[in-house]
């Protein structure tokens, strides 16, 4: 149990929709930390938003889906409106590491039920899936205050008019990837990647990863 909120006696399913096998994987091993003497966890894990579909229209019992917001194809925002259309009654937790307030209200307003930083530790996602899957709506502390507020939220990448790969390339960027990890992530040279990111630091206008990153974050560079 983790600071006093309990998932109680009940089986629980949980769809995890994320690109990459690796973290894939270890969010769906991570998960089964949920469980209890008297709850059972069972993860299913999903490589893009087709097959999260496929999955939801052939059983759609599940209590929660975790979804990651770059997904390949259709993106996880878009799929997020799917989601609250097809299956409402499944509350969805965005998991991104573009983590701005703009990015976390524009989900939130599009209907999910918590957003966490893949900057963020387990305990802290561990956390915010048990106040989900009991009903509550989880954000970060520092979002906590916008959540009431009305305004015209846009993404990073509508902001300073990124590609999708490009949009992409950030976020493996603020995961720390180097260049080399991150054409062999999306199957691309690492001319292409080096390409993205002098293109991503132009719109953002800096000259280093560090001065994106903080840009990306809506904070002014040094």
């Amino acid at each position: 149990m983790i600071a006093g909120v309990d998932l109680g006696e009940r089986e629980v399913r949980i769809l995890v929709i994320e690109d990459h096998a690796l973290v894939r994987e270890g969010l769906m091993l991570a998960l089964k930390a949920l469980e209890s003497s008297n709850s059972n966890v069972e993860t299913v894990g999903a490589r893009d938003a087709e097959e999260a579909g496929q999955l939801l229209d052939a059983n759609d019992d599940f209590d929660l889906a975790l979804l990651d917001l770059m997904l390949p194809g259709t993106g996880g925002m878009a799929f997020l409106g799917v989601m609250r259309k097809r299956y409402p009654h499944v509350p969805v937790v965005i998991l991104s590491a573009l983590d701005d307030a703009d990015t976390v209200m524009k989900a939130i307003r599009q209907g999910a039920s918590g957003f966490v930083s893949k900057a963020s530790p387990t305990e802290t996602l561990l956390f915010a899936l048990r106040e989900v899957l009991n009903g509550d709506i989880w954000l970060p502390p520092e979002y906590r205050e916008l959540s009431g507020k009305r305004r015209r939220a846009k993404t990073v990448a509508e902001r300073f008019g990124l590609t999708k790969s490009q949009a992409r390339v950030l976020e493996l960027l603020a995961e720390g990837k180097t260049n080399r990890e991150i054409g062999e992530l999306l199957e691309v040279t690492e001319g292409t990647v080096k390409i993205h990111v002098s293109a991503i630091f132009k719109a953002l206008d800096v000259t280093n990863r560090s001065q994106a990153l903080l840009v990306a974050q809506g904070k002014k560079p040094n």
